[in-house]
């Protein structure tokens, strides 16, 4: 089956958090699964061209109305004129979610997938927060605590 896996974080990441989102993206394509996005820059471009280099399929889910104005890696993108509520499409969405970094925005992504029972796997995460989160050490960690989970669930 292909799971839809949400990844999340900053627009705006310092260097190490775009390569661990460019990681994430790609162990998902590897896996074959599809990677959703918000569909701009920072962790969201970085973890569909991740997916990419994988050879994963990419959906973005744009706040706007036009639907080029996606980052270059996303295949599928769905132009919500939504707006920052985009946000909750996405975790809908998805599966399970990645957040990678931490931003205003995914903080409440994040406070979504945990009030609504979605899976949430936190990387690069060393706040507390008010809320329940799995960390994951690494990229792969990451994705073994969803292969774990799924195959628990057979």
């Amino acid at each position: 089956m292909r799971r839809l896996i949400g990844v999340i974080g900053p627009s705006l990441p310092d260097e190490k958090t775009y390569r661990l989102a460019y990681r994430v993206g790609e162990l998902i394509g590897l896996q074959g699964w599809i990677t959703i996005t918000g569909g701009l820059g920072g962790v969201m471009e970085a973890a569909a061209c991740g997916a990419r280099s994988s050879k994963g399929l990419t959906v973005g889910m744009l706040p706007g109305e036009d639907p080029h104005s996606c980052n270059s890696c996303i295949d599928i993108p769905i132009a919500t004129g939504l707006g920052e509520m985009r946000n909750f499409l996405i975790v809908r969405s998805s599966e399970a979610l990645i957040s990678v970094g931490i931003s205003p925005g995914t903080l409440i992504e994040m406070a979504t997938a945990v009030r609504i029972g979605k899976p949430l796997i936190a990387l690069g995460l060393e706040a507390d927060l008010p809320i329940e989160v799995r960390r994951a050490r690494s990229p792969e960690e990451a994705l073994q605590f969803l292969m774990d989970l799924w195959r628990t669930e057979k």
